[in-house]
């Protein structure tokens, strides 16, 4: 009779546990850039320039987020820090990316109901992209590798997506569309049993440690379990309510008027500059 009673106290504990489980990891992302400066300014910019402006762009990437989760949802939002006082380059060349949020980007993802919600900003302008979660048809290895005490799996992903670049030369605004494969590596730690990852990433049956997708990395340097503070995983509110396609297209719509006005600019000075970022 006392070993039943204990073993129904072991199912009771282990039951409350596990719907109480919460957990917050810390993720560094950083990009790899192949910043190419063509045109007039190209060729009288020194080498020196160059490089100072290929920092910048992958300063730009170097960021540091925080994930929150339970069992079936998650917080996944940029860690603030302070900025540095704004000053314009000598040359008047400044760095900004389209779609970055400014540091205000939330992702909150919800695996029990299939949906997430992501907190955006594009030029002063708040969004809410509602949308289920992206299907990722992970396949599955043996291979391991160790991250931190964790010992993790790879799975890998391919898609096909289509990437538009855009040059200004002499005035000209040029614009080529071309079909890519990009493959995903995810490294995902089943020690950890929650369908999670940074980002909209999940679908694998252990919490993601590191994802490597195209250029970009983002890579966990930091993992509480349980911790002392409960976490309150609190769904974005405010924004204009997008789906994922409508925010594609609207960010299509900005990229290219901030390319017209860039083109203005160039025009009104007399030169030309082609810039062409990625691999």
């Amino acid at each position: 009779m006392k070993k039943a009673i204990t073993i129904l106290c072991l199912l009771i504990t282990t039951s409350l546990l596990a719907q109480n489980f919460q957990g917050k990891a810390i993720y560094k992302t950083s990009r790899k850039m192949d910043f190419k400066i063509g045109g007039q300014e190209g060729s009288t910019m020194s080498d020196e320039r160059k490089a100072q402006m290929n920092t910048m762009m992958m300063k730009q990437f170097q960021k540091t987020f925080t994930l929150t989760f339970d069992k079936s949802s998650s917080i996944y939002k940029e860690e603030k820090k302070l900025k540095a006082p704004a000053t314009m380059p000598s040359n008047g060349f400044n760095v900004m990316v389209m779609g970055s949020g400014g540091g205000n980007d939330v992702v909150y993802k919800n695996t029990k109901e299939n949906r997430f919600v992501n907190k955006t900003e594009i030029m002063g302008k708040l969004f809410l992209i509602k949308d289920k979660l992206p299907k990722y048809d992970w396949k599955l290895t043996d291979e391991t590798k160790n991250i931190g005490v964790y010992t993790c799996y790879k799975a890998t992903y391919t898609r096909q997506e289509e990437r538009t670049s855009m040059n200004v030369d002499d005035g000209k605004v040029t614009e080529k569309k071309e079909k890519v494969d990009v493959v995903t590596t995810a490294w995902y730690t089943p020690t950890i049993a929650v369908s999670i990852g940074p980002g909209n990433f999940t679908g694998l049956p252990g919490l993601i440690l590191e994802i490597k997708e195209g250029n970009q990395t983002i890579i966990c340097s930091e993992i509480v379990l349980n911790p002392t503070d409960k976490i309150k995983i609190e769904e974005p509110k405010k924004g204009k309510v997008v789906s994922q396609k409508q925010y594609e297209k609207i960010m299509d719509k900005k990229t290219k008027e901030m390319m017209e006005n860039f083109k203005s600019r160039r025009d009104s000075k007399g030169h030309s500059m082609q810039i062409r970022i990625g691999g």
